[in-house]
């Protein structure tokens, strides 16, 4: 996010919702690369959720903005994500996951107010099962959510808010309420 100088007004005030943005203690979020071909100018973040050290999902949300439009986008802004956590294998084997996935994206946008049209994504459950000298590991049940909207107006904040939470959830997080602040949550010790 940085020559800000040199950007065109409306992605300056689109920059300025994102900085202002507040995201959950669990949640780090630090710009990262942006795709360079995808549009004249791009801002890319990327998302980790830490719990006492164990990363439990991450993510990337990416604006990007052409400010002759795109027919595609059905406006000059695009918001394109991407979300993967592990999952335990009861909840991973369920065939509506992406059902389930897809969903918490359209409800966290609604909460959240984010006004968008164009929206679009693929929901992937990925096995992943070891063999040879790795077979002791247990099967592991990743969830990917990748999607893409055209958000409505300059300010992102409520998108990036809505995607936050988004990626809390695929972590297994529970929600916060406005004006919560939730107390750091306490895993079991395994003694054994």
């Amino acid at each position: 996010m940085s020559h800000d100088l040199q950007l065109p007004a409306d992605f300056k005030e689109a920059l300025a919702g994102l900085r202002a943005a507040p995201h959950r203690s669990e949640l780090t979020l630090t710009e990262v690369p942006a795709p360079v071909r995808l549009a004249p100018y791009r801002v890319a973040l990327g998302a980790e959720v830490l719990v006492e050290g164990e990363e439990l999902a991450t993510g990337r949300f990416i604006l990007l903005h052409d400010p002759d439009g795109s027919d595609l986008w059905g406006g000059t802004f695009r918001i394109v994500t991407y979300i993967r956590a592990q999952l335990e294998p009861d909840i991973g084997n369920d065939s509506l996951l992406g059902n389930v996935a897809w969903a918490w994206l359209v409800e966290s946008l609604e909460e959240h107010r984010a006004r968008y049209s164009n929206a679009g994504g693929t929901a992937t459950r990925i096995l992943s099962e070891s063999y040879g000298a790795l077979a002791s590991r247990p099967d592991a049940i990743d969830i990917e959510l990748r999607a893409s909207w055209t958000p409505e107006g300059r300010d992102m904040s409520a998108h990036l808010d809505a995607w936050v939470d988004i990626v809390c959830t695929f972590a297994g997080l529970p929600p916060v309420p406005d004006g919560v602040t939730l107390l750091p949550q306490r895993r079991p010790r395994n003694n054994g």
